[in-house]
């Protein structure tokens, strides 16, 4: 099964925590100083806001998750098959997890990824910041 992921960049971390903690009724399931998400099954959302990059608050990326490497295998496929030039990243870090990753940008240069996270790096920093720009093309 799938999951929505929405990452959102907000200027005050600790302002927008508690104002999305109140929204969904839910503590953050992971929070870092400058990095917080929500797992969400109710809607199943992969929600994070972050302080990163150079774009302006409230811009945001958009992905669909999967749960498994065959999963994003068979993803890389429909998107080459539609003949949607995608750019992938494979076993980096980023929001402090392990990941896989394809992106494709939409007509108006909306960046969604598609990924599969191994699980959290302890100790690790939170990884990309200029992602689909630095990816290198299938």
């Amino acid at each position: 099964m799938k999951r929505m992921h929405v990452g959102i960049k907000v200027d005050n971390l600790d302002e927008a925590i508690d104002f999305y903690s109140r929204l969904f009724g839910a503590a953050p399931t992971l929070r870092r100083p400058d990095y917080a998400k929500w797992m969400l099954d109710d809607p199943r959302v992969n929600f994070s806001l972050d302080t990163h990059g150079d774009a302006d608050p409230g811009s945001a990326h958009y992905g669909i998750q999967v749960e498994s490497t065959e999963e994003l295998s068979s993803m890389r496929e429909r998107i080459d098959a539609a003949g949607l030039p995608r750019r992938d990243q494979n076993n980096l870090i980023c929001g402090y997890q392990r990941q896989d990753k394809s992106w494709v940008s939409d007509p108006n240069g909306l960046q969604w990824e598609t990924f599969f996270t191994a699980g959290v790096v302890e100790g690790a920093g939170y990884g990309c910041d200029a992602l689909p720009d630095d990816a290198e093309p299938d």
